[in-house]
């Protein structure tokens, strides 16, 4: 089959396209407003940009809270979504009123960062804390108002739970990290499978 985007005519009940690019790491946004207000909110357009310096970026469908606050205090954390986390993950992305805090209403415990004010979630294996560098919005194609907004954060600091390093690495299928596919559907990553780059290769 063959669709165009800007007609949606795929005669499909949803829309393919976050099932084809899948799976997708999922930043757990940690922010902090002016007043100290903490949200807490699963993004599943999220990623790394560079890893020198270690930048990461999220995407947000409208101005949601974590870029308001993001944009007023200038920091962020992005926690591990795990498999062992992701019930608490699926509720922070429940639409709560602006100011309250979804580590709260999840049973979620804090831990204080080193180098940001925004907390991290404690249970999580790995936690990135993230000064902002800027927010980047679209110009639409077709003139429509697109409303879809990019952060962007400098990875300050790395928290990483010391039981998953083993043999001088970070073992990433013991922490059991979870993406998102299309529609309801995850992906847990418990596998991983080893190949060399052709010589010359970054």
């Amino acid at each position: 089959m063959f669709y165009d985007t800007r007609k949606n005519d795929h005669g499909l009940p949803h829309n393919p396209f976050k099932a084809i690019v899948a799976p997708r790491p999922i930043g757990w946004i940690t922010s902090m407003s002016a007043k100290g207000e903490v949200n807490l909110a699963p993004y599943s357009f999220f990623n790394g940009v560079t890893d020198k310096p270690p930048i990461v970026m999220f995407s947000s469908e409208g101005p949601k809270d974590s870029v308001a606050f993001v944009e007023e205090t200038k920091e962020f954390v992005c926690s591990l979504a795990t498999y062992d986390l992701r019930d608490q993950m699926n509720g922070t992305s429940a639409p709560l009123a602006r100011g309250v805090n979804e580590m709260h209403t999840t049973g979620l415990e804090a831990a204080p960062s080193r180098l940001v004010k925004p907390p991290r979630v404690a249970a999580s294996p790995c936690a990135l804390e993230c000064k902002w560098l800027k927010t980047v919005s679209f110009d639409p194609i077709d003139g429509r108002v697109m409303d879809r907004y990019v952060v962007f954060g400098h990875v300050v600091g790395v928290h990483i739970d010391d039981r998953f390093i083993k043999n001088g690495r970070l073992d990433t299928a013991a922490m059991k990290p979870i993406a998102r596919c299309g529609y309801d559907e995850y992906a847990m990553v418990e596998t991983v499978f080893k190949m060399t780059r052709p010589p010359g290769g970054g």
